[in-house]
């Protein structure tokens, strides 16, 4: 008897688990409603699978019915999300990357979040020198980053580092590359931004680093909306890279690309996890937060995940090229109207 109320229980709890793992599922698909139901969606991966993981055994029960379905809804929620990780490369209609052309040259971009406490910062300059990128987004600038950044000026000369009220959350921008002739780098008034025009070999780029707050009922909704217009002054080839605080698929990413008219970049995969849980759990059961996101005649590459370096994000390489604006032919009227404005007489 006892025996038979515990199995009950079990069954009771299971049913209970998967109905609110679907009730927060279903919430993360009406981010654009409410910042509220946004916040679930950051987590849309994790709650497919604990919705599944929980259905499984309710398929031998009274509740088979109730189980298959949300078994379909979870690989339904889950598949969402293929597009925006970079396991959508399994899928051949839809490739993460495009394939690196010889006639371009290959520039690289690394995307970190110190943490502003970080206690090997040491490992992060080595990184930084083993990778040698062009261009270095980076969140979490605390006051001791700005003297850690210091030691390696004379490799990136051309900087601009954005204080956060708090002395925390500040972000940075450096570049090996100058930064385009007639141009300033500039910071949003809150330092939550950092934009400059990068001259790569004769091509001028805005490259911007972000870092967003946390989502609902913290400040990431109205933070967004306070970015509207350096997001908007982006020129129209442009790169950006940050701690999102929030996954790919979410509408605050979302809302982030549609303000600066930019393409978000497959995600490279989990990059954040507490910093107290072991690297494995974080590659694997973490959350996809730093993004990079892109426009006009920049093509992605590769985005790879590299080694730990004390703090609670994983830092990503990122290998892109620039691509030419072609001037589009003249049509026989737009001849025509050039000759007369050059010359003040009508072609014979």
């Amino acid at each position: 008897m006892e025996r038979a109320s515990f199995g009950t229980l079990l069954i009771s709890v299971a049913f209970l688990a998967m109905l609110a793992c679907s009730i927060a599922l279903v919430a993360g698909f009406f981010g654009t409603l409410h910042p509220a139901f946004d916040s679930f969606s950051h987590f849309r991966v994790h709650l497919a699978v604990l919705m599944a993981l929980c259905a499984l055994p309710l398929l031998a029960t009274t509740f088979r019915l109730q189980a298959a379905v949300a078994l379909l809804f979870a690989v339904a929620a889950f598949a969402t999300t293929s597009g925006s990780l970079s396991f959508s490369r399994l899928w051949p209609v839809q490739a993460a990357y495009e394939a690196k052309n010889e006639d371009r040259a290959i520039y690289k971009l690394l995307q970190m979040n110190l943490r502003y406490d970080n206690p090997t910062p040491k490992k992060v300059l080595s990184l930084i020198g083993r990778t040698s990128p062009d261009v270095i987004t980076l969140d979490e600038v605390s006051a001791m980053w700005a003297t850690e950044l210091g030691y390696i000026s004379s490799a990136y000369p051309y900087r601009i580092l954005c204080p956060y009220p708090n002395g925390i959350f500040g972000v940075a921008l450096l570049s090996r590359r100058p930064f385009a002739a007639g141009t300033e780098a500039r910071c949003e008034r809150r330092g939550a931004m950092a934009t400059a025009t990068v001259d790569f070999g004769g091509i001028d780029v805005d490259v911007a680093a972000i870092h967003l707050s946390w989502p609902w009922p913290r400040e990431q909704y109205w933070q967004i909306g306070e970015l509207t217009e350096p997001l908007s002054a982006l020129g129209e080839t442009a790169i950006m890279a940050g701690d999102c605080n929030a996954a790919p698929w979410s509408a605050a990413v979302r809302r982030v690309a549609a303000l600066g008219g930019l393409t978000v970049m497959p995600s490279a995969g989990p990059t954040w996890i507490h910093i107290k849980l072991p690297d494995l759990l974080r590659r694997f059961a973490g959350l996809p937060i730093d993004q990079v996101f892109s426009k006009g005649g920049v093509t992605i590459h590769s985005a790879t995940r590299l080694e730990d370096t004390g703090s609670d994000h994983l830092p990503v390489l990122v290998e892109f090229s620039l691509r030419l604006n072609q001037q589009k032919p003249l049509d026989e009227h737009e001849t025509a109207t050039a000759a007369i404005s050059q010359t003040g007489k009508t072609p014979g």
